[in-house]
């Protein structure tokens, strides 16, 4: 297994020799006073970490890992609250730290993605972010204000400061470089750091950041009200998504210059809902919308706009469809959504969706619970020479894409006036055809060694099987960048022809730096990275 310094060509290979045992009263010493160990224990390599049963949130428990030393520690909060945090020490350590993101509302200690981290050879940490609870469930947060601000930020800035208290002792070296990767929540995680404690990372990785908590929650209620009840009229039932998928595809697939059955350029495309229409007698009503449901797509495919032209939230991707089970198939919207008024405003559970208005936004808005959301002046991260890389998949119906777009522009708009390139330090990536933070239903080159990706090919896997370089590899690109000054202009995604084998490649694409796009020069296999180039949208 190669490990970061080979990959990176550093020649420095660090000892695996640790200068604390592995056991409960060694990492008690080296911890502060507000922090207890639950538990230490030494794992041999090719050994199974078994998470918990307590750890609700991330139950799944890592297999095949290198030899380590796994910890688990209670850190003390603000008033009454605790957050925990959990630290995967491998012997054979890189010298480097990796904090790795959490998801949804969920509460736990991320286990399994601490495993691709460790084999890398990261000491690797995850916090539970204050809580225990799955994915959805919000209900941990109500009259609970101090358990919402761990969620917010502090709990993954505390454990931060905790890891890099214990790394340096446990192997009597200090850490040479401290790096982040995140997506979703993870990715909100990420960037609230990069706002808000500049110090603790030199370079994160934010795909699908929910940075927005404050709008991206109640617009999961609006999008999902647009289509409900499931009786009306103007509802599109599960059963039309593909028809939808299939009209736009056949508007907008030719776009990049190739139809290929990814949309490179949604916001470019002209679509017109009307030509899914049904005729005035239709022979086969399965295959068509009717002029209410069409109503419908419109408000879709518009972004949540309230009075005076109040921006709140952009809207879904043309090429979303496939994804849109997950705001649009049930008879209420996702409890992403209904959870965060009920619990994190403090509404209550009995609060109904169907009594969302935009008082609600502009309540939320204002009220921010746990200071979630992220602001857009990042220039104390910059001014400390930190990197960050962001990324975003296009048919991501989870989180709309051009939030990151709208995101990345806004902190060029904040950070431009003060003198301050932004791509000098902060670079965004979207990548067509990829779902949130991992995945394709049309075979598009998704593959680049996220945050949340690496399982998807094998409970082994970490990198980019075939390809362990920076050009392939998300954080190996980040590792250049931060530590060699080797500006990202563009990352390869890859598409295995079989996900859980990668062994063979179905095609290969450059996932361009925002606003650059991949073009097809004209000529080549339309499969391999080199027959495409990134060009701006106006060249």
């Amino acid at each position: 297994m190669m490990k970061v310094n080979q990959l990176l060509g550093f020649s420095a290979v660090l000892s695996a020799t640790s200068a604390l045992e592995c056991s409960p009263s060694a990492i008690q010493a080296a911890l502060p006073s507000n922090a207890t160990v639950n538990f230490a224990q030494a794992l041999p390599a090719n050994s199974t970490f078994e998470v918990p049963k307590s750890d609700t949130g991330y139950p799944g428990s890592p297999i095949g890992l290198p030899a380590l030393c796994a910890v688990s520690i209670q850190v003390k909060s603000i008033g009454n609250s605790t957050f925990g945090l959990g630290l995967f020490l491998p012997d054979d350590w890189n010298g480097r730290f990796l904090a790795v993101g959490n998801g949804g509302f969920a509460g736990g200690i991320n286990w399994l993605d601490m495993a691709p981290g460790v084999r890398y050879g990261f000491a690797t940490m995850s916090t539970d972010t204050g809580h225990n609870s799955s994915t959805i469930d919000g209900s941990w947060a109500y009259q609970q204000p101090e358990k919402i601000e761990n969620w917010g930020h502090l709990a993954m800035h505390g454990s931060t400061v905790v890891a890099k208290t214990v790394i340096p002792a446990y192997y009597s070296q200090e850490i040479s470089f401290n790096y982040y990767a995140g997506c979703s929540t993870g990715g909100r995680q990420g960037l609230k750091e990069a706002e808000l404690y500049p110090d603790d990372f030199d370079g994160i990785v934010a795909g699908a950041p929910a940075w927005w908590t404050s709008h991206l929650q109640p617009w999961t209620i609006k999008v999902a009200s647009y289509n409900l009840p499931t009786s009306a009229d103007y509802h599109i039932p599960p059963s039309l998504f593909g028809v939808v998928q299939k009209e736009v595809m056949r508007q907008c697939d030719s776009q990049d210059g190739v139809k290929d059955g990814i949309i490179s350029s949604p916001d470019t495309c002209s679509f017109r809902p009307e030509d899914l229409l049904c005729g005035e007698s239709p022979t086969n009503s399965t295959d068509c919308l009717t002029a209410p449901q069409i109503s419908t797509l419109y408000k879709l495919y518009s972004d949540f706009v309230g009075e005076n032209q109040t921006f709140f939230y952009p809207h879904l991707n043309l090429g979303t469809e496939s994804q849109w089970r997950i705001h649009l198939a049930s008879d209420a919207p996702n409890p992403l959504g209904t959870g965060y008024p009920q619990f994190f405003m403090g509404f209550g559970a009995d609060w109904r969706w169907q009594d969302f208005n935009e008082d609600v936004q502009r309540l939320a808005d204002r009220t921010d619970p746990g200071n979630a959301s992220v602001k857009f002046d990042l220039s104390s991260f910059h001014a400390k020479g930190g990197k960050i890389i962001s990324y975003h998949g296009m048919i991501d119906a989870h989180i709309p894409t051009n939030s990151l777009k709208y995101f990345y522009n806004q902190v060029d708009r904040t950070l431009k006036p003060l003198g301050v390139d932004v791509d000098s330090f902060f670079r965004a990536f979207f990548v067509p055809g990829m779902a949130h933070c991992a995945g394709t239903d049309v075979d598009a080159p998704w593959y680049f060694a996220g945050p949340n990706q690496a399982g998807q090919l094998g409970p082994t896997v970490h990198g980019v099987p075939g390809f362990e370089d920076r050009d392939h590899d998300v954080l190996l690109a980040l590792l250049a960048w931060v530590e060699e000054g080797v500006k990202p202009e563009k990352i390869v995604g890859t598409k295995y022809v079989n996900e859980t084998l990668h062994s063979e490649v179905l095609r290969q694409r450059p996932l361009c730096m925002y606003p650059k796009q991949a073009r097809y020069v004209g000529n080549g296999d339309v499969n391999d990275a080199e027959s495409w180039t990134c060009k701006y949208p106006y060249e």
